[in-house]
Order: C-alpha cells, then sequence, then structure tokens
C-alpha cells in the first residue's frame, strides 16, 4: 500500500511494542527539550500514553487494506439514483504540524448495479482519516477507493473540516472552516447531478 504522501517507499517494520517503546523514548526526549521534568508525577505516563494514543490515531496505515475492509458486504442491486452517506465525522492529523483537523465527510455514488453497506463507507472515510494527511488527499483517497472497490457509475466525496493548525497557531482563526470535494464519473460530466450532490450534502 502506497502512503499517505503516495510515496511507495516501504517503512521500517516494527511490531506495536517496539513501535510504542521507540515513540515513548522520543517523546521523554521532546520534554526534556521542553525544560520540563519527565519523572513528575504529572509525566512519567506522559510518553507511553503519547505512543498508544499516536498509533491509535494513525492506525489508517496498519489497518486491513480498503477492499479488505469492505469485505463481502457489497449486493447485486438494480438502483441507478443517487446514495448518498451524510455527516460522517473524521478526526485526523495535519500532516505538517502533527495537530489536529477534524470535520464531516459527505460520500455519494450511483451505483453500477452494486451497492454497498453503508457503514463500510464510514469505514474508509475513517481508515483514510487515521493516517497524517493533508484534507486535500484524504477527500481524493476515499472518493478513488468507493470508484475502484464499487465501479460506480460516479462518485462524489465532500469533505468540510476545521484546522487546529489554523486556530491554534499561525494566523489562529477561530470558526473557519475548509471545504475539499472530488468527483468521479457522472459527477464530474453531468453538472446538474453535481449540483444535487452538492445541495444535498450541504443543507
Amino acid at each position: 500500500m502506497m502512503g499517505a504522501g503516495g510515496s511507495s517507499r516501504k517503512r521500517k517494520h516494527m511490531d506495536a511494542d517496539e513501535r510504542s517503546a521507540t515513540i515513548a523514548r522520543s517523546v521523554r526526549t521532546i520534554l526534556e527539550c521542553l525544560d520540563d521534568d519527565p519523572d513528575r508525577e504529572g509525566l512519567v505516563k506522559t510518553p507511553a500514553r503519547f505512543a498508544a494514543a499516536l498509533q491509535f490515531f494513525t492506525s489508517g496505515y496498519t489497518d486491513a487494506e480498503p477492499a479488505a475492509l469492505v469485505g463481502d458486504a457489497e449486493w447485486d442491486e438494480n438502483h441507478t439514483e443517487l446514495v448518498l452517506v451524510r455527516d460522517i465525522s473524521v478526526f485526523s492529523l495535519c500532516e505538517h504540524h502533527m495537530v489536529p483537523f477534524h470535520g464531516k465527510v459527505h460520500i455519494g455514488y450511483i451505483p453500477n448495479g452494486k451497492v454497498v453497506g453503508l457503514s463500510k463507507l464510514a469505514r474508509l472515510a475513517t481508515l483514510y482519516a487515521r493516517r497524517l494527511q493533508v484534507q486535500e488527499r484524504l477527500t481524493t483517497q476515499i472518493a478513488d477507493a468507493v470508484a475502484e472497490i464499487l465501479n460506480p457509475r460516479g462518485v462524489a466525496v465532500l469533505v468540510e473540516a476545521t484546522h487546529m493548525c489554523m486556530v491554534m497557531r499561525g494566523v489562529q482563526k477561530v470558526g473557519a472552516s475548509t471545504v475539499t470535494h472530488c468527483m468521479r464519473g457522472v459527477f464530474r460530466t453531468d453538472p446538474a447531478l453535481r449540483k444535487e450532490f452538492i445541495s444535498l450534502a450541504t443543507r
């Protein structure tokens, strides 16, 4: 599987325990660089806690492949109109500062003889969100995964998110949000269908 950045560079393999220990040691070093005491009561367990949390936040690297995640939850169905799952909550880490961004994903597709279990669309969104990400790539990866797995007539994904790197640092603008979308197949060629999706997703 390619990494979140599209690179096929192979990552060094570590088992879970080795990965946790390595991250924890690094966090301890960071705490020391901040001129705090990693042995004081409030911080003594922080490196291990952070290691466990970070592995959960980035479990999209080690979870099942997208097709395996969907499994056999596909069925033949003669439905030819829009299927839309709205308001899928996602949380991710910006790869530039490793601080969170969070928001909603809306996924629509036009079946081509097959439909998928609706919860699987939410699981696909979560799989890609649990990597170091940028919102633009996250949007495209979800759309491409649905297109590859279902081979529908069209796929549309819209993501609305708030980035803490804009809130906590930099311009420090509370309330700013970012909207991205990705259209495939008939959503790209049919303006009326694209308008219908965006209208339903954002109402």
